[in-house]
C-alpha cells in the first residue's frame, strides 16, 4: 500500500482510509547506523517539524518518530526517513543494498549535515547508489518552491565554516531520492528554541524548508 502512497500525495494518504474516518496517522522516522555517528542528534527536532507540518500542510504527522536500523525490513514501513550527526558514518553489503531497496520502492531518505558528517556520509551513500553523485539543486528547483518559497535555495541556520548552505540530491530515474542539506544544519532549527537559542526567524525558516522536504517528496 504504501509504495503507492510515496508516488502520490499526502492527499492520496488520507485516500486509503475508509469514508469517514480520521486520516491514519503518519509516522517520520530516524535513521539509525553504525560506525560511531550520534545518528540520535537532535531529539526533538522531528517532533517539532511534524507538528509544523500539521499546522502548516494540514499533515496528520504522529509527533512521536520511529527509530530505524539501515538494515531492517522496517525501513519499508515509513515513507520518510531522516538522517543526521556530527561522525563516522558505516554501511555494512546488506545495510547498503536494503536502503536502495527502499528508496527504489519509493522511499525519501533526507540527510541533514548537523556538521562533520559530510566525508562519511558521502562515501556510504556511495555504496548504496555507485552509480549516481551528489548534485547540487539549482535556487528554482521545485523542493525550494512548495508551500514555502527561498529564493536563494537552502536557508543558512547555523554557522559552521562559514561555508555557503547547500542543497544536493541522489536522482534515480528522474525522482529525487535523496536530499542532503549540508552547511544549514536544518535540525537545530528544528529543536526545542531553548536547546540552540536561535531567534525565532531562523526557526522558523528551518522548519519552513523542513515542510518543503515534506511536501516534496509526496508530491513529487
Amino acid at each position: 500500500m504504501w509504495k503507492v502512497v510515496l508516488l502520490s500525495s499526502l492527499l492520496s494518504w488520507a485516500m486509503v482510509n475508509a469514508p469517514g474516518e480520521a486520516p491514519a496517522p503518519l509516522k517520520m522516522a530516524l535513521l539509525k547506523y553504525n560506525g560511531g555517528g550520534d545518528w540520535y542528534a537532535n531529539p526533538t527536532s522531528l517532533p517539532n517539524l511534524a507538528r509544523f507540518c500539521n499546522q502548516m500542510l494540514g499533515t496528520n504527522f504522529d509527533l512521536d518518530y520511529a527509530t530505524i536500523e539501515v538494515g531492517s525490513a522496517e525501513l519499508f514501513n515509513y515513507p520518510f526517513v531522516h538522517m543526521t550527526g556530527h561522525g563516522n558514518v558505516v554501511f555494512s553489503d546488506l545495510e547498503a543494498q536494503n536502503l536502495r531497496n527502499y528508496l527504489i520502492a519509493g522511499g525519501f531518505l533526507h540527510i541533514d549535515d548537523n556538521y562533520g558528517i559530510d566525508p562519511y556520509v558521502r562515501v556510504a551513500m556511495k555504496k548504496v547508489f555507485p552509480e549516481l553523485e551528489f548534485i547540487e539543486l539549482p535556487w528554482e528547483h521545485e523542493i525550494f518552491r512548495q508551500k514555502f518559497t527561498f529564493r536563494t535555495g537552502l536557508p543558512k541556520i547555523h554557522e559552521h565554516d562559514g561555508k555557503p548552505a547547500q542543497g544536493f540530491g541522489l536522482i534515480w530515474q528522474g525522482r529525487l531520492v535523496c536530499f542532503y542539506s549540508y552547511e544549514s544544519d536544518l535540525g537545530d532549527g528544528w529543536e526545542d528554541q531553548d536547546v540552540h537559542n536561535d531567534p525565532e526567524e531562523v526557526r522558523i525558516q528551518a522548519l519552513r524548508m523542513g515542510a518543503n522536504i515534506i511536501q516534496y517528496a509526496f508530491q513529487q
